[in-house]
């Protein structure tokens, strides 16, 4: 999926679909975290579809939730998918940041390289 380190960057047309690509898998899940936090809430709380979803949008954005949880299921879910939600925070910003990060990387590795393949043949020249 990505440049090996010894080929040339992607286009910058092929790089900004690579950025749109990861920004869809990262959305997609978001969304289905979305759903089973919905579910859960719905589930064990009894509440109702658009509570539930502000209570698993809360807790997926950090905030927190909303109404705290009455029995004993809904606390066990609600802790178990703030745990959750955390990774899944790590797992978008690291599928948002990847393609950028290797760009930069990539970058910096093949203008090191031809620093490095100037010197070489300054030195052979000698």
């Amino acid at each position: 999926m990505y440049e090996h380190r010894r080929e040339q960057l992607i286009p910058f047309g092929a790089f900004v679909r690579r950025i749109v690509h990861h920004l869809g898998i990262a959305l997609a899940v978001v969304l289905g975290s979305l759903c089973i936090g919905m579910l859960g809430y719905v589930h064990f709380e009894r509440m109702s579809w658009l509570d539930g979803f502000l209570n698993a949008a809360m807790l997926l954005s950090g905030m927190g939730p909303v109404e705290l949880p009455q029995t004993s299921g809904g606390k066990l879910f609600a802790g178990f998918y703030a745990l959750y939600s955390g990774v899944v925070f790590l797992v978008a910003s690291g599928l948002m940041l990847a393609p950028v990060a290797h760009r930069l990387l990539h970058k910096f590795h093949l203008e090191g390289e031809g620093a490095e393949g100037d010197d070489a043949r300054e030195d052979t020249d000698s």
